[in-house]
């Protein structure tokens, strides 16, 4: 187990080096290409979204590249969340939420009801997929301003990691140091969105 686990996160380190070296060789146009993508990673997770974010940041300064990472990101969760609310979701609710499937009813009803800090916190965690955030959402009742309050309060949290911390899940729960840093950021975003859901009242 421990070979197969080695040489998948070979692979994944491998294609993150070669996009990174990719990319560095195009100068500014890899840097805005990297935007481009971090829009469609949103979509398609198997893109290195630290790749695309750590090539901003040293393109165009901390400051900057943090925002503009943020943005784009925020940008490409609003574009998956509204091509399945408005594409699949009256599909999938003809399909499958009208059969006898328990499980899919009730993991619905859950996202439905999530609450705008759980849904902050969720999207913070740096190695949270969020293609699979975005679908969910998109499929759900869940209303379109919590969705995207909440994503943009935890993609800067997850923007400042990979721009600034940058590091493997493996990393994270082994070295305290790191798993700390996580930790208060994602207390960060859990204070922030119960500030912003007190006054939004979204819940």
């Amino acid at each position: 187990m421990d070979i197969i686990y080695s040489s998948i996160e070979s692979l994944l380190n491998n294609i993150d080096t070669l996009t990174e070296t990719f990319l560095t060789s195009m100068g500014i146009w890899g840097a805005i290409i990297s935007c481009l993508l971090i829009t469609v990673e949103s979509i398609l997770p198997i893109l290195p979204v630290c790749v695309f974010i750590t090539l901003i940041f040293y393109t165009f300064g901390s400051f900057v590249g943090f925002i503009i990472s943020w943005i784009f990101t925020c940008l490409g969760c609003i574009l998956s969340f509204t091509l399945f609310r408005s594409k699949v979701k009256n599909w999938f609710y003809k399909h499958f939420m009208k059969s006898d499937n328990v499980k899919i009813k009730k993991f619905m009803k859950y996202v439905d009801n999530m609450s705008l800090s759980g849904l902050a916190v969720l999207v913070a965690i740096p190695f949270t997929p969020a293609s699979a955030v975005n679908v969910a959402a998109g499929l759900s009742n869940m209303p379109r301003k919590k969705f995207i309050t909440a994503i943009m309060i935890g993609k800067l949290t997850m923007v400042y990691f990979w721009g600034y911390i940058g590091t493997t899940l493996i990393e994270c729960l082994t070295h305290p140091v790191y798993l700390t840093k996580v930790l208060l950021l994602l207390l960060g975003a859990l204070i922030v969105s119960k500030i912003v859901n007190k006054c939004l009242k979204l819940d």
